[in-house]
């Protein structure tokens, strides 16, 4: 089955507060290029022509998500968030069993990494929709990494071949993810990303390699650096499909 043919949803978890930016309002509506962070991270989704339909988790006491203006003729959902990451996305992932196929596809994309490239998301959809469990973008590790004890103490130079930093979206088919979630927190296991709970549940997961700029913002110089990566990468929501897409068939 080519990606012309399957079925993709997004996850974007959105619930959390972000106390490391120190702001006044968590990060996902901090302003960013004149609209919030969270609208410019939808913006990467919503007019997408293989994307079917969206869903938010949102904080239970959220204010801010009915005051914004989303663009999108696509179903957009929101369900309320959990007290981590995984079960945000667990509760997304149960709002949707009826409107889905266990088969289908879902990306789950944090809620403060605007600048996705168009390329790196046709690039992971093309490639996971021939792969049978799914996987992950991520960048190889370019700085030498430290062991630190609880002093902060150095312990060791961790060798970083073939270590990478996981990014997001990650893809799963949407059955195997719930199953996967599911299993992790019924057995405690705290699990801070999709592939962490697929790789509990036995499988192998694969990487995608993608671009360095697709940065999660978390610390207040976060902020300026996205601003930067948005006025560099082209106008990609403008953009057509005549590279990766067409490739597909």
């Amino acid at each position: 089955m080519t990606v012309t043919e399957q079925t993709f949803w997004v996850v974007i978890p959105a619930a959390g507060v972000g106390s490391r930016m120190q702001a006044d309002c968590p990060k996902q509506y901090l302003e960013l290029q004149g609209k919030t962070v969270l609208e410019q991270t939808l913006a990467h989704f919503t007019h997408h022509p293989r994307i079917h339909g969206i869903v938010v988790a949102i904080a239970e006491d959220d204010d801010v998500w009915p005051t914004l203006k989303v663009n999108t003729d696509k179903p957009l959902y929101t369900v309320n968030g959990g007290a981590e990451r995984c079960h945000s996305v667990l509760n997304a992932l149960n709002f949707l069993k009826d409107k889905t196929r266990d088969s289908d596809w879902v990306l789950v994309h944090d809620a403060a990494r605007p600048c996705l490239r168009r390329e790196d998301l046709d690039k992971l959809m093309i490639t996971m929709a021939q792969h049978p469990q799914g996987g992950i973008l991520a960048v190889p590790v370019r700085d030498t990494l430290k062991r630190v004890d609880v002093a902060c103490i150095i312990e060791d130079t961790v060798d970083r071949e073939r270590l990478c930093h996981a990014l997001t979206p990650q893809m799963f088919h949407i059955g195997m993810l719930r199953e996967a979630l599911e299993k992790a927190i019924d057995e405690g296991v705290l699990v801070t990303d999709e592939a962490s709970a697929m790789e509990h549940a036995g499988y192998s997961p694969l990487v995608v390699e993608g671009h360095g700029d697709n940065i999660k913002i978390t610390r207040p110089e976060d902020l300026a650096l996205a601003d930067f990566y948005l006025a560099s990468i082209s106008d990609e929501a403008a953009s057509d499909y005549d590279g990766l897409m067409a490739d597909d068939g």
